[in-house]
């Protein structure tokens, strides 16, 4: 029997680089993390993919180039795991490579909608040598799901104990909810924006790729009038299934909402940012689940201490600290669920879950690009 070593690829809304994992699943069904690598992308890539989120010219002819200049990377990224745990092409059965996701517009215009991941999972195949797991979304949308969030079947699996809840907060660009009751049952969702808006603005004041924690904003006073205007969001109020990215929290989205509130201190839009994102964190997680007293939070969001001790403070009563208190580190969870999704696939067992998605029923996600024979 092939051992059950897998690898997941993440690339996320926040742009910053690929986090990659090579596990194992050992006999117990426990995950054991033998290599985690982080490479950043470079500024082009960057710039184009960020550019790929909104309508601009001959986008077809981009997204293709960018999807092989991807796989490229995250090839960078399978080769630099392999040499970091010792393992060979041969011991890995799969990986799962997500793409990066440049819209998402789940049950819209036709009531399907749409997902696109740029990626050329093909290419990777051919670059690495290993069977590729893609197109991880589109399925869950026939099914007339949101096709996201992906994680919380993971959480369920890696964090779930029965009679215990749990809720795992993802901080990445979005940041998204996955609720654990104590009876298993499951729901997850997006609450709107994580690290986003933080980049962005810190990035057009300072020329900085984010806000190292969370000091400029500490730095910052909360400005109450622009916080209640950005809680008119209505994204905040749907009620889950829901998802979203960076269709919806952009640039002009910000601009917009900032328009009424000129001379305001870099600093302090900030600060108001963060408190908007602990707000909505905290606030989805008392109206959802007012039970639950362990959050567990995972993503690049969890080193933002500034941002971390906000979500503490709006959450009464709630024992707040990382992933790295249930046995996976922050910045490795996303990563590692990409390679459960891939090991789903191959065993062909659902990886959706309908009380997440709205989806008519699990589904196995996913299609196969095999490794050259």
């Amino acid at each position: 029997m092939m051992a059950e070593i897998y690898i997941g690829l993440m690339s996320g809304t926040s742009m910053d680089g690929v986090d990659g994992v090579l596990v194992e699943w050992m006999p117990d069904a426990a995950l054991h993390v033998h290599a985690h690598v982080h490479l950043g992308f470079e500024p082009a890539l960057a710039a184009e993919l960020m550019a790929l989120n909104s309508i601009g010219p001959d986008e077809l002819h981009r997204a293709a180039l960018a999807g092989n200049a991807l796989a490229r990377r995250y090839a960078d990224v399978v080769h630099a795991l392999l040499a970091k745990s010792g393992m060979t092409v041969s011991s890995v059965r799969a990986m799962g490579a997500h793409g990066q996701t440049v819209r998402h517009r789940p049950q819209q215009f036709d009531g399907v909608g749409y997902t696109l991941q740029v990626n050329s999972p093909a290419l990777l195949a051919e670059l690495t040598g290993i069977d590729v797991v893609a197109d991880l979304r589109s399925r869950d949308l026939a099914a007339g799901g949101q096709g996201a969030p992906l994680v919380p079947a993971f959480h369920r699996a890696e964090f779930g104990r029965p009679g215990r809840s749990l809720a795992v907060l993802n901080l990445g660009g979005i940041s998204n909810l996955t609720l654990l009751a104590d009876d298993g049952s499951v729901l997850g969702f997006d609450c709107g924006p994580g690290n986003a808006l933080l980049d962005h603005w810190i990035g057009r004041q300072l020329s900085r790729p984010f806000d190292a924690g969370g000091r400029w904003a500490a730095s910052g006073h909360v400005v109450l009038p622009l916080l209640q205007d950005l809680q008119r969001e209505p994204f905040f109020d749907l009620p889950p299934p829901k998802s979203t990215g960076r269709d919806l929290f952009h640039a002009a989205w910000l601009e917009q909402r900032l328009a009424p509130f000129a001379g305001l201190a870099p600093a302090d839009v900030q600060a108001t940012l963060a408190e908007l994102t602990a707000w909505v964190c905290a606030r989805d997680l008392q109206r959802w689940a007012p039970s639950i007293r362990e959050l567990r939070v995972c993503g690049g969001g969890t080193f933002n201490t500034d941002l971390m001790q906000r979500i503490a403070v709006r959450a009464v009563g709630v024992d707040v600290r990382s992933t790295a208190e249930r046995g996976l580190l922050p910045d490795q969870v996303e990563a590692c669920a990409f390679a459960w999704l891939a090991r789903q696939f191959v065993r062909r067992e659902p990886a959706s879950l309908p009380s997440v998605t709205g989806a008519r029923g699990a589904r196995v996600l996913g299609c196969l690009y095999p490794a050259a024979a």
